[in-house]
């Protein structure tokens, strides 16, 4: 049976967010041929609704008002709610963002609906579809299938890769009032730690440092071989631990998860927190000069050896490949 699906949008700095565009070629499997709807939420953003349908919503639905210029549970919950009311949709689909992670058990206890978090896999189609999320820290994984009730799903980023994007699709993109209103907690203002580069969270590649990296300036080199693959550069716990860097590039099961393409680890031993948060990359290469450490249990490559010989090797030749292309 075909199903009506909506689809959360989020935005950041006045751009959706690549794990938007995820969450529509999810919802496209869960919908069996229904129409997939986009929401989008905040103080100006309907501008941004075609985009959305270009990567496969078939029409957009925003939601604008001062009160939704900062994320606030209430606040989205209420604009969020306004948009089911008047959809009345047969499944959901959010990204399993920061954000995503704290409005969907919301939204699920208002709708007194269960919910599957932190999908990274899809099998099948429409009522047949069966997913699959990792459980103990991503030792293993279960499959879930939904048989009665609404479909309500949050997807990992980098996971599930989004439909071509289609520059001569259109649709319609309508606005939805909703009264905002007695909110528990207001943001007047918002101070982010500035940083370069690529956002860790939908990185493809990630050059990861432990404490092998001895300390501040030992994250130079990862830095500049980050830049070179386009990447992000992110810590063990340990390290940050230490003080070599900022929390918010911890990576683990008290940090970030993440599941890049291509994840670097230089110097990190692997302890099973860490690896809770990157062991689903793609490709793991892990470079440490202890051969008995944990993180080459994971690795798809290792190398056993000083990671301040070995990173700028690995600089150089990346440089004279680029100088050959």
């Amino acid at each position: 049976m075909s199903k009506k699906v909506i689809v959360l949008g989020e935005v950041r700095d006045g751009a959706l967010r690549n794990v938007s565009f995820e969450a529509i070629a999810a919802a496209k499997k869960i919908s069996g041929g229904g129409e997939i709807v986009g929401v989008l939420i905040g103080d100006s953003v309907q501008n941004l609704g075609q985009e959305m349908i270009q990567y496969g919503a078939d029409r957009v639905v925003a939601v604008e008002h001062p009160h939704l210029k900062h994320y606030t549970s209430d606040g989205y919950g209420q604009a969020f709610m306004a948009v089911h009311e008047q959809e009345d949709p047969e499944a959901i689909v959010f990204g399993h963002t920061a954000l995503g992670k704290d409005l969907s058990p919301k939204i699920a206890a208002k709708l007194q609906s269960g919910l599957v978090s932190d999908v990274t896999d899809i099998e099948g189609e429409d009522d047949e579809a069966v997913f699959i999320r990792p459980i103990y820290s991503g030792k293993a994984f279960e499959k879930v299938k939904i048989n009665e009730g609404t479909v309500f799903v949050t997807v990992r980023p980098n996971n599930i890769e989004p439909l071509a994007q289609d520059a001569g699709r259109s649709g319609d993109v309508a606005s939805v009032s909703a009264d905002i209103q007695n909110l528990r907690s207001v943001v007047k203002d918002v101070v982010t730690k500035a940083t370069d580069g690529v956002d860790m969270s939908e990185a493809k590649v990630i050059v990861a440092g432990g404490r092998g990296v001895k300390g501040a300036e030992g994250f130079e080199p990862l830095k500049e071989l980050a830049d070179l693959l386009g990447g992000a550069i992110g810590a063990s716990r340990g390290a940050c631990d230490a003080d070599y860097c900022d929390y918010s590039l911890q990576i683990g099961q008290t940090g970030k998860v993440v599941t890049p393409d291509l994840y670097i680890a230089a110097g990190i031993s692997g302890a099973i927190q860490h690896l809770a948060g990157m062991s689903n990359s793609k490709v793991i290469v892990a470079i440490n000069k202890d051969p008995e450490a944990n993180i080459f249990k994971v690795a798809d490559y290792g190398i056993v050896g000083d990671l301040f010989e070995v990173i700028p090797m690995m600089i150089e030749e990346i440089k004279q490949l680029k100088v050959n292309a």
